[in-house]
């Protein structure tokens, strides 16, 4: 090797192997919601009315979404895709997926009984769990996590909820790290799960 090559492939020897020490170091991406004062906790009822605590989950994943059984269009659009991208996430890391629990929280106790919220979340995935509760433990866990919702004029086939949609991910502490992009399509959602579910 002459000197003058000597002088140039040195160096970049030298920066190559820098690179590769600090790739493995390299500080991870910070989730979109941390820090946020989203989610805590509560206790529900899921269909055989057992109550589950918020707690029961440590150590677990969360996806947690809010809506109810009655909701003529967007609570099942928005389950679909939540679920179907969990599904394809489920595909590619079902390990993974084992960590995760899906939750679906009732904002209509009046009419979403223990068994009729079982019955709706049983009909997208046997994965995802359907809760329900008093009015009151409900309001507290919608408080919780920032969800919205009231209850719209009686009309002839009944009344319908105004609420908002998200579907939380949050991480094994309880503490929230995205809102799930079920306004897209399930390959986006599958795609934010391979992200920050590690």
């Amino acid at each position: 090797m002459t000197d003058q090559i000597r002088t140039i492939a040195i160096p970049l020897l030298a920066l190559a192997l820098a690179a590769c020490d600090s790739a493995p170091n390299a500080p991870l991406e910070s989730p979109p919601l941390a820090g946020a004062a989203i989610g805590g906790p509560f206790t529900l009822v899921d269909k055989t009315n057992r109550e589950v605590r918020w707690t029961d989950f440590d150590g677990k994943y969360r996806i947690v979404y809010f809506g109810y059984t009655y909701c003529p269009d967007v609570c099942p659009m928005d389950v679909q895709i939540l679920m179907k991208g969990f599904g394809e996430f489920e595909k590619v890391n079902p390990e993974l997926a084992k960590q995760v629990q899906p939750i679906f929280i009732t904002i209509d106790p009046e009419r979403d009984t223990p068994e009729v919220v079982g019955e709706f979340a049983a009909a997208f995935s046997p994965r995802l769990l359907g809760l329900s509760g008093s009015p009151e433990a409900i309001a507290a866990a919608s408080k919780a996590f920032a969800a919205y919702s009231a209850k719209g004029t009686e009309g002839a086939g009944g009344y319908l909820m105004d609420h908002s949609r998200i579907a939380y991910l949050m991480d094994r502490r309880g503490k929230p790290v995205v809102m799930l992009p079920i306004d897209k399509d399930y390959k986006a959602v599958a795609a934010e799960l391979v992200k920050w579910v590690r």
